[in-house]
């Protein structure tokens, strides 16, 4: 089994390794959520793996355990970031992992873009423990927290019908960034 060490600063890992990573790391709180965190992935052989980067992905905003936004872009040479409504994102669809993705993303967001919250956090458990896990409102999809700093996070996204987790990391940021309302 590789270290979590390794496994952050190669951003992969199979995925067997990443889940009793996960499994060994402590839950985490909805107060310790409470923030705006940017994300990347931990690339496991998922079918969502590389798929993120080129979009723009930034991460998610957890505002309150009511009010969270789940998918934060980037805008205009990533100086802005916007919320996106998941509702509004296919899945089960092969995109294209390149920069064409992005370029579609910026062209759609007029569409996807939304101000409201789209997700809340809950303490559930996940793998015999019991973390603050995001909610989305309207996707079957759960994505579960683990601390592995008092800055940093270990996603593992639930995915109805998915056989594995897709994996990533979120770090607590403080950057300023102009918002799109959110």
């Amino acid at each position: 089994m590789i270290t979590i060490e390794k496994m952050l600063s190669d951003r992969a890992a199979d995925v067997e390794d990443a889940v009793k990573i996960f499994d060994g790391l402590e839950p985490v709180t909805l107060d310790f959520m409470i923030g705006r965190w940017k994300g990347y992935e931990i690339a496991t052989g998922h079918a969502m793996d590389g798929l993120l980067e080129p979009t723009g992905w930034y991460g998610k905003y957890f505002k309150s355990p009511e009010e969270v936004h789940p998918l934060l872009f980037f805008a205009n040479k990533k100086t802005e970031l916007y919320s996106v409504n998941p509702k509004l994102i296919p899945l089960g669809i092969q995109f294209p992992k390149t920069k064409l993705l992005g370029i579609v993303m910026a062209m759609l967001r007029p569409i996807l873009q939304t101000k409201k919250a789209t997700a809340r956090i809950r303490m559930i458990e996940y793998r015999n423990k019991v973390t603050g896990t995001m909610v989305y409102d309207e996707k079957a999809i759960l994505d579960h927290f683990v601390k592995i700093s008092e800055n940093t996070m270990l996603g593992a996204m639930d995915l109805k019908h998915s056989p594995s987790p897709y994996i990533f990391v979120l770090e607590r940021d403080s950057t300023t960034y102009k918002t799109s309302g959110f």
